[in-house]
């Protein structure tokens, strides 16, 4: 008697790793390209903003903002972080003109995405103008990296800690803005 003994065995089978809707596994390469470019930019930042906020809170002594960031082009001293709002305001408004653009894109309304666009790469400029405005305050203030003429709250002389965070912050963030007004003019 011969028996014959039949293996089976079973061939391992793919692990689904999604089961509903569109696989988030399919995407794109350019959509690829900008989550890993968002987060990039996410993890720089905030890494920029962790060492600045551990620093400022270790620190005993920092100037007051209201008297550093006192000064408005045309107007003057006295004016404590009035030009620091208005930034913030353009970048805010830039900001809802680039999703404007992208929402006038999926509708397919050129028109739209170019005045958009345009009203995008305008709000870049006028940041940035604003920006080389304030450092070229703080520089005839005697700001620099190294170099911190503002005293501590308390009146005491402060580290250049202060200045050397905010050059290199606003720096970096104002090449982020420029490089953006340049990819948006070469979009446009």
């Amino acid at each position: 008697n011969l028996f014959f003994f039949i293996s089976t065995t079973t061939a391992p089978t793919a692990t689904k790793l999604w089961s509903g809707g569109k696989s988030p596994f399919n995407v794109e390469y350019g959509k690829l390209m900008m989550w890993y470019f968002l987060m990039s930019d996410a993890f720089t930042f905030g890494a920029f903003l962790i060492s600045y906020g551990t620093t400022r809170f270790a620190t005993n002594g920092w100037p007051d903002p209201n008297k550093v960031f006192q000064s408005f082009p045309g107007l003057g001293s006295g004016y404590p972080l009035l030009f620091v709002s208005l930034m913030t305001f353009i970048l805010i408004i830039s900001s809802v003109t680039m999703v404007l653009a992208v929402h006038a894109g999926h509708n397919m309304d050129k028109k739209g995405v170019v005045k958009y666009m345009i009203w995008t790469i305008i709000g870049g400029l006028a940041f940035l103008s604003c920006q080389a405005w304030e450092w070229t305050h703080l520089y005839h203030e005697g700001a620099w990296w190294g170099r911190n003429p503002f005293p501590n709250t308390d009146g005491t002389i402060s580290t250049t800690n202060f200045t050397n965070f905010f050059f290199t912050i606003t720096g970096f963030h104002g090449f982020h803005v420029f490089s953006g007004v340049v990819i948006n003019v070469i979009m446009l």
